[in-house]
């Protein structure tokens, strides 16, 4: 029996986050003018499931399709990669969570090295005291 092996393409962290900034401000659009994905979908000549697609963040647009985005918005085509300006909380809250997540880290290598070091100075200690003996 042969056995079919496809192989996905790795998405670098870049390209998600211009899908992840294009299917945002798609929703943005779409929800400002308050269209269904229907009409969106038929007003670009596209599917349904196409548009919940790329609103997923599941699946990238020809440059074409970009442009019929963009006409339907009426915006400039980069409008639609723009990536999402994060508050100032919302980035405070994520150095915090880096920081926790180092300061865990660092806690769980420090423990390691001290249970290694109390080891070490037990065995040194308990062959100094069998040597006594």
């Amino acid at each position: 029996m042969t056995k079919l092996c496809i192989l996905a393409k790795q998405v670098t962290t870049e390209e998600q986050a211009l899908k992840d900034a294009l299917s945002a401000n798609i929703k943005k659009y779409r929800h400002r003018r308050n269209w269904s994905q229907f009409t969106l979908a038929a007003k670009i000549n596209i599917s349904t499931n196409f548009l919940a697609d790329i609103e997923a963040g599941n699946t990238w647009v020809s440059a074409q399709t970009l442009a019929k985005f963009a006409q339907a918005f009426d915006i400039e085509a980069f409008e639609l990669l723009k990536p999402k300006k994060e508050d100032k909380n919302s980035l405070k809250q994520q150095e915090t969570v880096i920081e926790k997540t180092v300061l865990n880290q660092f806690t769980q290598d420090l423990t390691i090295v001290l249970q290694e070091s109390m080891i070490k100075a037990l065995d040194h200690v308990k062959k100094q005291y069998e040597n006594n003996e």
